[in-house]
């Protein structure tokens, strides 16, 4: 996975919060609910169980990926659309404009209008400036074509967190 140096950061940060403040609150859960007797029909026990093991789940899955993750960073001019910058495009088959962030892998969420340099269109727009007329393989068979429209350069934001699973 290409992650930038911020990314990592974010994941060490969230991992550090995760055994030193989550995983305490959930061990003192689970002996909480335990307390409480037959753990057999015990909702609170297993609620607390369940919740003590998505965390411990968590935290593996961002060590594993800083384990394997390359470091990228963004040689974009200003003037090209690259990580953490906003970009309007037209879409010529749907006669339709949109705009979204293209982020890293770990903080695409298309839902929330960031879109990973590594898929498709993110792939394809990266380097191109104002103007330019882009084609979007997204396979083989399939492509279409966009228009660029606007660039900005937003920078990295408090609202582009680390995704979850």
């Amino acid at each position: 996975m290409k992650l930038t140096q911020s990314d990592i950061k974010k994941i060490q940060e969230e991992i550090e919060h995760r055994k030193l403040v989550v995983r305490p609150e959930a061990i003192e859960a689970v002996k909480e609910a335990r307390a409480h007797g037959d753990l057999s029909e015990n909702f609170e026990y297993q609620a607390a169980k369940k919740d003590k093991n998505r965390n411990e789940s968590r935290i593996r899955y961002l060590e594993k990926i800083l384990k394997t993750a390359t470091i990228i960073s963004d040689q974009s001019a200003d003037d090209e659309i690259g990580l953490n910058k906003t970009v309007e495009v037209y879409f010529e088959e749907d006669d339709e404009t949109e705009k979204f962030k293209i982020v890293s892998t770990m903080r695409g969420d298309s839902v929330k209008g960031r879109i990973s340099n590594e898929s498709p269109i993110g792939a394809a727009l990266m380097g191109h400036k104002e103007g330019d007329r882009v084609e979007i393989k997204v396979n083989d068979n399939f492509s279409y074509y966009v228009v660029v429209k606007s660039i900005e350069n937003t920078g990295e934001e408090e609202s582009d967190t680390i995704r979850t699973y």
